[in-house]
């Protein structure tokens, strides 16, 4: 078996704690898990909607090569700016062909292996865009046998919806991860053919808060009904995603592992014990 490589894969980042947890710990995980790509969820890093050239650019630089954008795809028209100029920014491919940007590429990584990406959005909840699993299944069969290694962002709301999808992709996919909920949840696993599958990442943000927002202004929003401006809340910030290792020849899962990597409570992002209890994967 060619020497396995590994991925990391960043559920949704989330203002700039989420940045911040970004720059601080990605550097670090790619050097001592020898990341040979990462990818993250960015629709919510400017100020918890949205993304900039800006910020692009900045989580690039932190190691990020590849971001997605969800269901807020369109709501800052600095999306379109980035959409337009930034190949290696994805928005949902279930969205019409006339919409700007796409939602699927094929890209090669440093050491020649190449990955196809595809992103999709949900249905259920979330509005109208075309059937999700067709998607995905075109999406796959235009990347071409030579790309082995396929991954899959199904930005969801519905759990049922996302295992669904890993069912339908299982040993066809190399992973399929859902996003959107914002909270990890505890499903990850290589299904039988081979595909890593978790219902959602979880948030790479501030935990100490209501799914990244300040807690006192969505308390304020259920107790009264009335409108409140949901701020991006500030402490605790987190890490969270999976670790993928993965058959560069057959494109198969070999494991798949849940990152959560927190903050200290000086606001200081405490490093080498974390990495430490995640070597040997």
């Amino acid at each position: 078996m060619t020497d396995p490589i590994s991925i990391l894969i960043l559920g949704d980042v989330v203002g700039r704690p989420g940045r911040d947890a970004v720059k601080e710990w990605v550097p670090r995980l790619r050097e001592a898990w020898g990341l040979e790509y990462v990818i993250a969820n960015a629709e919510n890093s400017a100020a918890g909607s949205g993304i900039t050239p800006k910020l692009f650019r900045e989580l690039n630089r932190a190691g990020v090569d590849l971001m997605t954008l969800g269901d807020h795809a369109w709501k800052r028209r600095d999306n379109l700016d980035v959409l337009d100029k930034e190949s290696h920014l994805l928005r949902p491919h279930n969205y019409p062909a006339d919409a700007r940007g796409t939602g699927s590429i094929v890209v090669e990584t440093p050491n020649g292996h190449k990955i196809g990406m595809v992103t999709v959005l949900g249905r259920v909840f979330l509005g109208h865009v075309d059937c999700p699993f067709k998607t995905i299944d075109k999406a796959l069969e235009e990347f071409g046998d030579d790309v082995h290694i396929r991954i899959v962002e199904f930005h969801a709301e519905a759990t049922s919806e996302k295992i669904a999808a890993g069912w339908h992709l299982d040993g066809r996919a190399t992973c399929v991860f859902g996003t959107h909920t914002h909270v990890p949840t505890a499903d990850e696993r290589v299904l039988p053919g081979g595909t890593a599958y978790i219902t959602d990442l979880g948030m790479t943000g501030p935990y100490d808060g209501v799914i990244g927002r300040d807690s006192k202004a969505v308390l304020f929003k259920f107790l009264t009904s009335m409108h409140a401006t949901f701020n991006v809340a500030e402490h605790n910030a987190h890490l969270c995603g999976v670790l993928l290792r993965v058959d560069p020849t057959t494109g198969h899962a070999l494991s798949v592992r849940r990152v959560d990597l927190a903050s200290g409570e000086d606001g200081v992002l405490q490093g080498q014990a974390a990495i430490n209890s995640l070597d040997g994967l």
